[in-house]
């Protein structure tokens, strides 16, 4: 039984934003992303979120590097306001 590659990835506007997912999952492309960028291979990242498939992990990297700028920005945003939230939470435990 042959499987399209193409039914692994997803994006909807009422969950995670619209961001790509692993379809039938709530996994983003980024999330799988930044485990691989952080030194995991598809393997360990497979493991650690023990419900996905190797070929479910592969799909997400197949899109990030068919869609680098576009989940690149997002990773960029991502870090961007997380960085505010911290720099927002240090001047709060500052001023107590």
């Amino acid at each position: 039984m042959q499987t399209d590659i193409n039914t692994f990835i997803t994006q909807s506007p009422q969950i995670r934003g619209s961001r790509p997912r692993i379809a039938g999952t709530g996994v983003t492309v980024r999330r799988v992303v930044n485990w691989y960028k952080q030194g995991f291979d598809p393997e360990e990242i497979a493991d650690q979120f023990g419900h996905l498939t190797l070929a479910q992990v592969y799909a997400a990297l197949a899109y990030y590097h068919a869609n680098r700028d576009e989940i690149e920005q997002d990773l960029e945003a991502e870090e961007r306001e997380t960085s505010l939230l911290l720099q927002q939470y240090v001047q709060l435990a500052e001023a107590a």
